[in-house]
């Protein structure tokens, strides 16, 4: 029966943050088990659960959570990494409220968490069990989860932009997939938009050090992956799902997501308690029920 995880030690790091620009000082700690995942702001004694009940805020460019007169921003990137490592409990003390962008991808966070090592707690670790689909929509944008007996994501995004008019992937999740295929896939944006967002007091840490950026003619800086745009949108959607508190059994497919969509679906599966179930993580699925994924709906 797989058990709960934590750090072995701490796991110290510095950074700027992509919105405000600040430097940030943040360490993981380990924490017992039942605990979750946490973050603490130093600076003013808060804690808050990375969970939905928290989100604060337009989750539009980020990912955001709040409780009392504490906040915290870009969560996902580093909830992707610790959930698919497998790290159930850690305490994240910060000193400001934006965890840092590092190079724009989970691969930093991988790296800080393997060197960290993790140890196994005396509880077991519980999954989300899909038992029946359940869908979000906005406009031409969707997100769904269907029964299956692994977790796999299937994404879509459709842009445009000359350069990034349609790109489609389907993986099976398992660690190592997430820390080949997913974790190096940095965030991207448009050159055109990095002056709004910088008026707007957004993206004033942004660099070609840590975003891919994306011109009129070329992609301003290499890629790691031809498809890197839409495998970044698979680690925010797996970083905006950890907000669920346990891990999710079923495949997971989206089309033109984001921030807003993956977290909104992740309120509405918890309001639907009856489309799912917990059960130890090792448990074989209820029945080997295929996942009714609907034909794949043409680019916009």
């Amino acid at each position: 029966m797989p058990a709960q995880r934590t750090l072995r030690q701490v796991a110290p790091v510095t950074g700027i943050g992509l919105h405000s620009g600040q430097k940030v000082s943040i360490a993981l700690k380990p924490a017992p088990a039942n605990f979750g995942i946490r973050f603490l702001r130093a600076d003013l004694g808060v804690e808050i659960p990375a969970h939905v009940s928290c989100l604060g805020g337009a989750q539009q460019l980020q990912t955001g959570l709040r409780k009392d007169n504490a906040s915290v921003e870009t969560v996902e990137h580093l909830l992707s990494a610790l959930t698919s490592l497998g790290v159930d409990n850690v305490l994240i003390e910060m000193n400001q409220a934006e965890v840092p962008i590092m190079d724009g991808s989970a691969a930093p966070w991988v790296y800080l968490i393997q060197a960290a090592g993790t140890r196994e707690l005396a509880a077991p670790r519980r999954t989300i069990e899909i038992l029946s689909p359940v869908e979000v929509r906005d406009g031409d944008k969707r997100i769904a989860v269907y029964p299956s007996k692994d977790f796999k994501v299937t994404y879509t995004i459709s842009f445009d932009h000359p350069l990034l008019r349609h790109q489609e992937k389907t993986l099976d999740i398992t660690e190592q997939v997430f820390v080949d295929e997913i974790a190096p896939a940095r965030t991207f944006g448009f050159l055109k938009e990095v002056e709004m967002l910088r008026q707007r007091g957004q993206a004033l840490g942004g660099s070609l050090d840590n975003a891919v950026v994306i011109g009129e003619t070329g992609v301003l800086n290499p890629l790691r992956f031809d498809d890197e745009f839409v495998r970044h949108k698979m680690l925010d959607a797996i970083g905006d799902l950890a907000l669920l508190g346990a891990p999710i059994r079923g495949h997971l497919v989206v089309q033109r997501g984001g921030h807003a969509l993956h977290t909104a679906f992740a309120a509405e599966l918890l309001r639907q308690p009856d489309a799912w179930r917990y059960v130890d993580a090792s448990a074989p699925a209820a029945a080997p029920v295929a996942a009714r994924v609907p034909a794949r709906q043409p680019a916009r």
